[in-house]
């Protein structure tokens, strides 16, 4: 039962740990640079919009995936994050 459970916990972390591949990165980097600096094209913009999609889609199975691994470690999902030294954004 451990090794199932460790086996579901890899499978949690992995999701929880996974990220824009770093070029996608970059290039959403340079849009959200290029709307600050109001110089953004009409074709960028629906780029970044796309890029936005998918960012928010990877947060929701990061979410999931925070909250699934709380229950299975039975703690809270600031307990959680604290123990991951995950930090919540912070808005402007």
């Amino acid at each position: 039962m451990a090794s199932a459970n460790q086996s579901v916990e890899s499978e949690l972390l992995m999701k929880i740990n996974q990220r824009l591949p770093a070029a996608l990165q970059t290039r959403f980097d340079e849009l959200v640079a290029r709307r600050q600096d109001e110089i953004l094209t009409t074709e960028e913009h629906e780029e970044l919009l796309c890029l936005i999609e998918q960012v928010e889609r990877m947060d929701v199975v990061r979410i999931k995936a925070l909250a699934q691994l709380a229950k299975l470690r039975g703690i809270t999902l600031d307990e959680l994050m604290e123990q991951l030294n995950i930090r919540a954004a912070e808005c402007d």
